[in-house]
């Protein structure tokens, strides 16, 4: 069974669309849960409690789920069944400013949970989207409760199709091409201050560390190859 984690603003649209094409109707898709707009204490509690599930629950016929969830909410399930974890991250600011331009691009009063119509309606700056406390850490928020050396493979999205590469050779054992889907249309990184990322960056610091462990993580597996050829 391979767990995909989808941090939001990461290239999990894009990395979906490869794993439906791989896996057709042996894919879960898993998106009901809305981590960003659940208050973190209900968040938590529905993830441990889901865990507790899935690890009495027969997924017959799943080969792969992929979805915004939490990774703890799998976690049991890897005590019954072979579970590969794997997921993909961005350096935090640049996720947070993809985030936030997208939000503004795409929203829908009828629709839209919580947070996204609280941004929109409140017409928040940049800033205070980037600075606000439901979205500090966002990372770390997702990882409640499982350790980063969980995941078998992090993917990194500034290397995407470096890293979709060795996915695809090594945990599909195929040559599917990478597709790129819900990009912005202006390409590139969205402009900001040099005060504004920084401070960023000191508020987001246990993403940023988590980021920079994922980097690590590459330049081993990066360095591996390399000495194994």
């Amino acid at each position: 069974m391979l767990v995909s984690v989808h941090m939001p603003k990461t290239a999990g649209v894009s990395f979906a669309a490869t794993l439906e094409d791989n896996y057709g109707s042996n894919l879960l898709k898993d998106y009901a849960d809305l981590p960003i707009n659940t208050p973190v204490y209900e968040r938590n509690k529905a993830a441990l409690q889901a865990s507790l599930c899935n690890a009495e629950k027969d997924f017959l016929n799943i080969e792969c789920i992929h979805g915004h969830f939490l990774p703890l909410k799998y976690l049991l399930l890897s005590d019954k069944q072979k579970t590969t974890f794997i997921t993909w991250m961005r350096n935090p600011v640049e996720r947070l400013l993809s985030h936030y331009y997208y939000w503004k691009r795409n929203f829908n009063p009828e629709t839209a949970p919580y947070l996204h119509k609280k941004v929109i309606e409140e017409n928040w700056s940049v800033e205070q989207f980037s600075l606000a406390p439901e979205l500090k850490d966002l990372y770390s928020q997702f990882l409640y409760g499982f350790p980063l050396e969980k995941f078998s493979f992090i993917g990194i999205s500034e290397f995407y199709n470096d890293d979709f590469d060795f996915f695809v050779r090594s945990y599909l054992n195929s040559s599917v091409k990478p597709k790129r889907l819900n990009i912005n249309s202006e390409g590139g990184l969205y402009p900001i201050e040099a005060s504004l990322r920084n401070e960023i960056e000191r508020f987001h610091f246990n993403d940023m560390n988590l980021y920079q462990r994922a980097l690590e993580k590459r330049l081993s597996r990066s360095s591996f190859q390399l000495t194994d050829i």
